[in-house]
């Protein structure tokens, strides 16, 4: 059996599951039922200075995406921090640490950009026993117009100034959760490793409107008829994180910098993926949200027959094993050709193929053969786009059919070239080209 024990920034864990700061982990009680259901580990929802609780909206927090069966594809959360005093939330953690002490307890903390509000709240959670810190610069809603929360993560300056006190007055590991709603994600990575961060969490919530209600004329969701912008997250987020983390990843200025990864994930497949792009672990919040903390089992048995099947004995085996593989697209090979085959008695004659190459793309593909209903790939055409295996609704009934060396192309003529090339060295790249003199 694979062995997906987790060990990130020194903090130990069953698996590699972790909950997000969230709605699902504001308490004791919600955290005790996620540990009994298998989580590895929680990132307690973020914790506000002493004084005031926060307050929250009474009525609506939620908007949503859904897809066509009703699946819930992405949600708009409008609730802030923790409202709840924290003292209150210190004691549940500090309890809680002891009734779990093999889980790993993170405490999220967001409080006001001055060192003496980060001086003041750091020994009060080191108290708990928790096992590490993360810093919340990433909620794009509520706190931002605080000056806090994505205000502070748009500015690597702040990053870097915030997370050098928390280094300078805590002895927990310290992570830094990254916000989505900025241009190069890189920045603030490099800015928080050159503070002394212990590792990064991304992506949080991405600033968004999920829908308008055409009667009222008010963004969803509605307080009083009016609406706000929150913050977006599940699955539809998934390819925007990915992305994030591995240019984290694989930029030299941050290679090496532990990642957890947030966004989207919902299955163990969605957890491996993250893990093969550089994640040292994964964080969820909208999967347990929408069926239950009980989807961990299903994550952590599918990891684990998953790298059974694979040959994979611990998690170190597939951390990081993708990032190798991501590159600009200037250095993809050009001279690699790959032209679509459709399985004929896997097709069931839907003709979406068809429509979606013929009106959109390439017309490489027909609708009619000797005036029988037949869809069937045009090599001459074809540019190998794959369009039509994305929307074929019969899996695997279209593959893309690589093109060996020295075989002709029909659509340029020219037989496909067994040597590597790119952009960098194409004849039409201008930058190519050597200066007159």
């Amino acid at each position: 059996m694979a062995d997906i024990r987790n060990t990130f920034v020194g903090i130990k864990s069953p698996n590699p599951f972790w909950l997000a700061s969230a709605p699902p982990t504001d308490k004791a009680y919600n955290v005790e039922r996620a540990f009994k259901a298998g989580w590895g580990g929680v990132v307690w929802k973020t914790l506000g200075e002493e004084g005031p609780p926060v307050v929250n909206v009474n009525g609506p927090r939620y908007g949503a995406i859904w897809g066509a069966d009703r699946r819930l594809l992405g949600l708009n959360n409008i609730e802030l921090i923790t409202d709840r005093d924290l003292q209150t939330n210190l004691r549940e953690m500090k309890q809680v640490k002891m009734n779990w002490p093999d889980r790993a307890l993170v405490a999220s903390i967001m409080v006001p950009c001055e060192e003496e509000s980060w001086k003041a709240i750091l020994p009060l959670v080191e108290e708990t026993g928790a096992d590490g810190i993360e810093l919340n610069f990433g909620c794009p809603h509520g706190m931002s117009e605080r000056g806090m929360g994505s205000a502070v993560g748009q500015v690597p300056e702040y990053i870097e100034m915030v997370v050098r006190w928390c280094k300078q007055y805590t002895r927990m590991p310290v992570i830094t959760k990254l916000t989505p709603n900025i241009t190069d994600i890189r920045k603030p990575a490099r800015a928080a490793k050159a503070g002394g961060t212990d590792a990064v969490s991304l992506i949080n919530t991405i600033n968004s409107i999920t829908g308008v209600d055409l009667d009222s004329f008010a963004p969803q969701p509605t307080i009083d008829g009016k609406g706000s912008h929150g913050g977006y997250c599940g699955p539809a987020v998934k390819p925007i994180a990915m992305n994030m983390v591995a240019e984290i990843a694989r930029d030299p200025e941050t290679h090496g910098l532990p990642i957890s990864g947030i966004g989207g994930i919902t299955t163990w497949r969605d957890a491996a993926e993250f893990m093969a792009l550089g994640a040292g672990n994964v964080q969820v919040c909208t999967a347990a949200m929408t069926y239950g903390f009980k989807i961990v089992q299903e994550m952590i048995a599918g990891l684990e027959n998953w790298m059974d099947e694979k040959g994979h004995a611990s998690l170190s085996d597939i951390i990081g094993r993708a990032t190798p593989n991501v590159t600009d697209w200037q250095y993809l090979n050009l001279n690699y050709v790959a032209k679509a085959h459709i399985d004929q008695d896997a097709c069931i004659k839907c003709g979406r193929c068809h429509i979606a190459c013929e009106d959109t793309s390439h017309q490489a593909i027909t609708s009619m053969v000797d005036g029988v209903r037949h869809f069937e790939v045009i090599e001459a055409e074809c540019v190998g786009c794959n369009l039509c295996i994305n929307v074929c609704p019969v899996e695997g009934c279209i593959t893309m059919e690589p093109l060996a060396a020295g075989v002709l192309d029909q659509r340029t003529g020219i037989p496909v070239s067994p040597v590597y090339a790119n952009w960098t060295t194409h004849p039409n790249n201008p930058m190519a080209k050597v200066a007159a003199e």
